[in-house]
């Protein structure tokens, strides 16, 4: 999928590390939530995409760090709406995924497409299954 990008890539860079000081004081203010294990958890999962796409960043073109996020984003199994604590990690992979597509200004429909290709926790990858009811909801950082 050739997707257009018009960040440098300080720019990603720059606007990563943003969301990975949103995640670190998230995991440092997790004991005064509700459920203070699952907040942490959720995360630390993010900081990990936000660093990881910056290694990536430092290292590819633009274009191909916006195609590696596309990709991890199909493979994460769709479990958006499930309230099962064993999900909170994948829960905050994809929101730090659609957090970045935010970022660089991806046109919804692509991400839209590739939500749809996700597979369900019961399917094979590339049965998709995803819902598409939460298109409007904003992630948190």
């Amino acid at each position: 999928m050739d997707v257009k990008v018009v960040l440098s890539s300080d720019e990603i860079i720059r606007g990563l590390k943003h969301y990975r000081r949103i995640a670190k004081q998230d995991v440092l203010r997790a004991s005064e939530t509700s459920d203070p294990e699952a907040f942490r958890r959720h995360a630390e999962a993010r900081r990990a995409v936000y660093a990881s796409l910056s290694e990536l960043a430092e290292r590819q073109t633009p274009s191909e760090v916006v195609a590696a996020a596309l990709e991890q984003y199909q493979a994460l199994p769709f479990v958006t709406g499930s309230n099962d604590p064993a999900h909170t990690e994948l829960k905050g992979r994809e929101n730090a995924l659609e957090n970045f597509f935010l970022m660089i200004g991806l046109e919804p429909k692509v991400r839209r497409e590739v939500r749809s290709l996700r597979p369900s926790l019961d399917r094979e990858p590339g049965q998709g299954g995803g819902s598409r009811g939460d298109e409007g909801a904003a992630p948190a950082a």
